[in-house]
């Protein structure tokens, strides 16, 4: 077994690049128009002619880093103009950096391997090193992640209001925790009763909403936290689902209330991600079925006492219904915290994946895993360590120079100078190794990848640490800290080695066995060093299949084409994978077509039954199950310094019982933080069930024939951009025994498969299909086009077919049987409501209820625990 040895004395040389060579000229470049196009209106929102990029590089990429990363005011001479430009401007400012600060031996091999990484997407910084380093007259803000103090006072209460709108004007986000902000049920000192930390949230939240990150059209990131023995706990756990309902009632009502709707604001606390902080204790109450107190901030004295089951199947119904809050375990958290002799771990950044001290920054990176994938399978680890080596100095040079939004953070960072080097196409990866995501095999692989790379990375900064001192706090934390990198040692030895790749999980447990030496002798640069980001704007810059620990979405996807539009394309991984597990190239051929076609691979004939699971993706017919995900997290885990930023999707048939054995399991199996989306959860939850009269249907296969004279009603219509009319033949009595379908130019592609449809629902019909079968099948369908229509009845449609068949509902089924659909006409909207009772034991299939992007309409896609949008690269976190 051969293992890349490291190198133990210059990690910054030559590795992929020559002396005298600059590595972007030996790259082929392209010139090509970077143009991103409203996915609803078809206005053009960014548009640069003639930017040059690596032939390698998609359209995609291109138009994503183009328009989010290139500086200087469009059209002006001073914008930037190729990426060589925009990656010469970050990382020469680095290099001069790290030369005059003593991190380098040789600055222009630094140089050339950072730009050769970045180039060949192989590494990216987060996006405020993008947006800010080297950019002239701009702060110099290198950090994704910031974690705020919020102190029981007015005045700190303000400060972090102006905090947090620095922090998103500069394009990142932050989270804190609220418990220091005496409870509700406590008195003022001036007399009167405080009104606790959730009505403070309200102006926070209203803040956020108003100031887009980075001064561009994306949203603030923010996240906001509190204890489980607070007593205005059960308060800040509703808070969430009760303006959920708020929405889905405006919404019904006619109101603007999608993502950047003229009337979403009057909905609350929709800006921040919430999460619940957990302890063990806590968590042991729930299993023993104990009491558990809450306690007054001020004093410390019991408030009341509920039951721990209770208060957790709390949060499990609003996550259920919501998708907040989420959990962050804090015993676990403060277990593996390498500053706890400084003070402890309170909050975390939006994303849930940096943790550590309070008012403290992190600047993020990701190394593209699928770049260190050999043709023949083999991972380059001698590669993979030196980009771990080069990106983790490059970070380390940035904690000393770069520009912080308070004095306080500022001041933190450089102390403790915590980094966050992550990784993204995990999913990818393990698919083209012809590996299953939820296997033991998959998940032996990320553990042991996973254990290389921090290994790797606290090996490069103890080296540091010896060359230039190690972090400042580390006296008073030195046994903290060695005693987090012997936990984290240990957990090398736990790893399958059956399961795992040798060569990996050697040259991991080297890494380790050098770092916990070296910091014995030297400390460590850095105390911390690795997370597991969300990855969404760079993941999708560095044209990964998949984000962060994420495995892949589905297995078609839409790809930009040079000059102008798309074109739906299996991933590249699918062949790749298929090939790996054996299938000769005429085999391979026929699955895709298959996979093309069907956009599943469910059902392939040449597919055997054992290798379905490899092409598991999160959302489909052939899905992830929701404890594949949590067994992922838990095989990782031991081996990050920070957290992971994930959500587990459920299906939307989960109950809330499923959500509590899902938190049950991420607290037993020593995961640091979870959250849960149920699919459409956000979309309204489903009405207890009542009684509903019989269909009459035709009984048999036999035909009930329209008369030859019959009225008709014709609806006119417009979704998104495509007009139509629907023309509705009726029986004597009424009912709709027919349907002719127009839409856009006749003689189209589409208007052709219209025509097909209307005739196989109208037979349907005639042979006793009951319309609400249709409707039950074909609302919530998603395609193009879609988006919002001319009905003011019917706002949003996610397809053609979603909104004929609401429409027919409206129109031919009686109110009960609507009732049950969700479809509700304007004057039932102007009705007093019913009481709603929540049904968690089932809920109505219906598409992704993702948000549209506020940039270019695309519907967004979950990245970690964040959206990002796969068209333009805009984000909900702080990647």
């Amino acid at each position: 077994m051969d293992v890349a040895e490291p190198n133990l004395e210059s990690d910054t040389g030559r590795f992929f690049t020559t002396a005298g060579i600059d590595p972007a000229d030996e790259l082929d470049w392209q010139k090509r128009d970077a143009r991103i196009v409203h996915h609803g209106t078809g206005a053009v929102v960014f548009e640069q002619r003639d930017v040059e990029f690596p032939a390698a590089w998609s359209q995609n990429a291109t138009d994503i880093v183009a328009q989010k990363y290139f500086r200087g005011a469009p059209g002006t001479a001073a914008r930037e103009r190729s990426l060589r430009d925009v990656v010469a401007r970050i990382v020469d400012t680095i290099t001069a950096w790290g030369a005059a600060d003593g991190h380098l031996d040789d600055p222009e091999a630094f140089a050339a391997e950072l730009t050769y990484l970045v180039l060949t997407q192989r590494a990216s910084f987060n996006s405020p090193v993008w947006f800010n380093i080297g950019v002239p007259d701009t702060p110099q803000q290198a950090s994704a992640c910031f974690i705020l103090s919020v102190e029981d006072s007015i005045d700190s209460i303000l400060e972090w209001y102006r905090q947090e709108a620095v922090i998103f004007k500069g394009g990142s986000g932050a989270g804190a925790n609220l418990s220091r902000i005496r409870s509700s049920a406590e008195p003022l000192a001036g007399g009167g009763t405080a009104s606790g930390p959730v009505s403070f949230m309200r102006g926070a939240d209203a803040s956020a909403g108003t100031i887009k990150s980075g001064g561009k059209t994306r949203r603030a990131a923010k996240m906001v936290i509190l204890d489980v023995g607070h007593p205005d706990v059960e308060e800040f756990v509703d808070c969430k689902a009760v303006e959920e309902r708020k929405a889905r009632v405006l919404a019904e009502a006619g109101f603007d209330m999608g993502l950047d709707g003229r009337d979403i604001h009057s909905v609350q606390y929709q800006n921040a991600n919430n999460s619940v902080r957990v302890s063990d204790e806590f968590m042991q109450a729930v299993a023993d079925g104990a009491e558990w107190p809450l306690r007054a901030v001020t004093t410390g004295a019991t408030v009341r006492t509920v039951p721990a089951r209770d208060l957790f199947h709390r949060i499990a119904a609003a996550a259920w219904e919501c998708a907040d809050p989420g959990l962050q375990f804090d015993t676990t958290i403060n277990r593996w915290h390498t500053a706890a002799a400084t003070g402890r771990i309170n909050g975390s950044n939006p994303c849930s994946e940096y943790m550590h001290l309070d008012d403290s920054a992190c600047n993020l990176a990701s190394l593209n895993l699928l770049a260190f994938l050999r043709d023949d399978g083999t991972f380059d680890v001698a590669g993979f360590r030196h980009a771990v080596a080069v990106v983790l100095t490059g970070q380390e040079i940035l904690v000393s120079r770069a520009d912080y939004p308070t004095d306080r953070i500022a001041a933190t960072s450089r102390r403790f100078r915590q980094l966050g080097l992550g990784y993204a196409n995990l999913g990818a990866l393990l698919m083209a190794l012809g590996l299953p995501y939820d296997s033991d095999a998959g998940r032996a692989y990320a553990a042991a990848l996973t254990a290389l790379m921090t290994g790797h990375a606290y090996a490069v900064s103890a080296r540091m640490a010896r060359r230039l001192g190690p972090f400042e706090g580390f006296a008073e934390n030195r046994e903290h800290t060695l005693a987090v990198l012997a936990r984290h040692r240990g957990a090398v030895d736990d790893i399958d080695e059956q399961a795992a790749p040798a060569d990996i999980l050697a040259a991991a447990r080297e890494d380790w066995d050098a770092a916990c030496a070296l910091a014995e002798a030297h400390g460590v640069r850095n105390s911390q060093v690795t997370v597991l980001a969300p990855t969404g704007t760079i993941g999708l810059a560095m044209d990964c299949d998949t984000t962060g620990i994420e495995p892949d979405l589905a297995l078609v996807k839409t790809k930009k084409l040079v000059g102008g539009g798309t074109l739906s394309i299996v991933n590249r991984t699918v062949p790749r994978a298929l090939s790996r597990l054996g299938y000769p190239p005429d085999r391979v051929a026929e699955l895709l077509t298959h996979i093309d076609t069907h956009r599943t691979v469910v059902g392939a004939p040449q597919l055997r039954a054992e290798h379905l699971p490899v092409f598991a993706t999160s959302m489909g017919d052939n899905v992830i199950e929701p404890r594949g995900h949590v067994l992922m997290m838990a095989a990782v885990q031991p081996f990050l310094s920070g957290a992971i930023s994930k959500t587990v999707n459920l299906p939307e048939s989960a109950t809330v019982a499923d959500i509590e054995e899902l938190f049950l399991d991420a607290w037993r199996l020593g995961i640091k933080a979870i959250a849960v989306y149920r699919d459409n959860c956000k979309l309204g939850q489903p009405l207890s069930a009542t009684a509903a009269p019989p269909t009459t249907t035709t009984a048999g296969p036999r035909r009930e024939r329209l008369p030859r004279l019959r009225r008709s009603r014709t609806f006119e219509f417009r979704v998104a951009d495509c007009k139509g009319f629907v023309t509705v033949g009726q029986y004597d009595d009424g009912r709709p025994g027919e349907m002719f379908l127009r839409v856009a130019k006749q003689g189209s592609t589409l208007a052709g498969i219209m025509d097909a449809f209307s005739m196989a629902v109208s037979y349907g019909l005639q042979y006793g299909v009951p319309l609400r079968t249709f409707v039950n099948a074909f609302t919530s369908t998603r395609f193009e086009p879609a988006g919002i229509t001319d009905d003011p009845d019917l706002r949003i449609a996610t397809s053609i077919l979603d909104y004929i068949f609401r429409r027919l509902a409206v129109e031919y089924l009686d109110a009960d049987e609507r009732a049950e659909l969700g479809i509700r006409t304007g004057p039932e909207r102007s009705e007093p409501a019913a009481e709603v009772v929540v049904d968690t034991r089932q809920g109505r299939a219906r598409g992704s209820d993702a948000p549209y992007c506020m940039q270019c309409g695309v519907q967004m896609q979950r990245s970690g625990s964040c959206h990002a949008c796969p068209s333009c690269g805009n984000t909900s976190g702080c990647s």
